[in-house]
């Protein structure tokens, strides 16, 4: 009983520090590097807004939690090599689903914004959805660019 509550524990742990890992792509969040770069600005008339989903990551936290939490509860199955076989397989498994629950944990909902620029061509920029933030047609927003990133914000 008392090895079972470890093991809760340890997927537990492993499944917060995987929550952990993930970053705010909303209009609103800079990073820390990103602070005191100039942008360039372009103001425009949201055109279209629809929900997207932004995909999650795949990466080597996912997948190294699974594989130890799956070595940890199948090495106490059986005798000896029994125990080895079994810690094997389930750290095996338990990487498999490890990196699909990143991946969903991961997983966003965004937002696309179709941007009739004032010189009237058209942009399109996905970025997170922020709960805070609505877009509709007809909202006065600008684009700031930095670099190859860019984001939609409402114009106050």
């Amino acid at each position: 009983m008392n090895n079972r509550i470890k093991q809760a524990g340890t997927v537990l742990l492993l499944s917060l520090s995987m929550a952990g890992c993930t970053t705010d792509q909303t209009g609103t969040t800079y990073s820390a590097s990103e602070a005191r770069q100039m942008q360039t600005v372009r103001f425009g008339t949201v055109a279209e807004s629809r929900l997207v989903k932004l995909e999650g990551s795949q990466g080597e936290v996912g997948t190294l939690a699974g594989a130890a939490a799956g070595g940890i509860a199948a090495s106490s199955i059986g005798g000896q090599r029994e125990s080895a076989i079994a810690a094997v397989a389930g750290a095996v498994a338990g990487g498999v689903l490890g990196n699909m629950a990143e991946k969903k944990i991961t997983s966003k909902q965004g937002v696309e914004l179709t941007v009739r620029l004032d010189d009237g061509s058209y942009v399109s920029v996905v970025q997170q959805a922020d709960p805070a933030v609505s877009f509709a047609a007809g909202d006065k927003v600008k684009i700031l660019t930095q670099g190859t990133a860019s984001r939609v914000v409402k114009v106050q």
